[in-house]
């Protein structure tokens, strides 16, 4: 279901390439997708190419530092690559350097930016990529905390203004179950009626565990130093 809807989302941009030329990153090309991975430091970031897409060039770039992270991304793609059922046939062009974001604005060889990594400053890539005529999908959350409310609201009328897409690719508030319990929950003749609760006994309330060590894809995923550090800080 997931990847359905980021086919969804895939469609709606190549619809939208289609009425607009200025983003284009070649006019006399073909239009159609082409992905630029912006600083992967999270699964996220892979997990949109465990597909193949019809629109969407094979060719995808990546721009970040040289480090762990970048190693990590790129052992995933290639796992869905190299996988026996239905293989994925990715070309990651990889570009590394501590200018890797100046370095995409210049050169801009697709169409469509990737964010998924530290969530403090995710909100200034969007914006930066926004600006610069580029479409993004970008996972949660983009901002942290609410003084980087201005951020957002510019970042979305940019996407209005500008006719590129902004759009959030954790699609699980999409899927029918949780579209079906959003359903159920708000028919009081069903549900019933939420208490207002207190502080000491809340009406509602809700619980996010975030393991050390999780299975993506049917492979371990080690979380990064940096998020071991900063996890404990917010969840930068």
């Amino acid at each position: 279901m997931r990847l359905l809807i980021l086919f969804v989302v895939v469609a709606g941009i190549v619809a939208q390439q289609q009425s607009s030329r200025s983003v284009s990153p070649n006019p006399d090309k073909p239009t159609q997708v082409t992905f630029m991975t912006l600083d992967p430091g999270h699964f996220h970031a892979a997990l949109v190419q465990k597909e193949m897409y019809a629109g969407v060039s094979r060719q995808v770039y990546v721009y970040a530092p040289l480090g762990q992270d970048l190693v990590d991304h790129l052992g995933r793609v290639a796992r869905y690559n190299n996988r026996q059922d239905s293989p994925t046939n990715w070309e990651l062009i990889v570009k590394t350097g501590p200018d890797f974001l100046q370095q995409m604005l210049k050169e801009r060889p697709g169409n469509v930016v990737v964010i998924s990594g530290r969530n403090r400053g995710k909100i200034d890539l969007i914006n930066a990529s926004l600006q610069a005529g580029l479409n993004v999908l970008a996972d949660k959350p983009w901002i942290l905390t609410p003084d980087e409310l201005p951020k957002l609201d510019t970042a979305l009328k940019t996407a209005d203004q500008r006719s590129l897409i902004a759009y959030d690719i954790m699609t699980e508030r999409f899927e029918i179950t949780t579209v079906l319990q959003k359903e159920i929950i708000n028919d009081s003749a069903i549900f019933g009626k939420i208490e207002p609760g207190t502080e000491q006994n809340p009406g509602v309330y809700i619980e996010s565990i975030h393991q050390l060590m999780k299975v993506v894809s049917g492979v371990p995923n080690l979380r990064p130093a940096w998020f071991l550090i900063l996890n404990s800080r917010a969840k930068e």
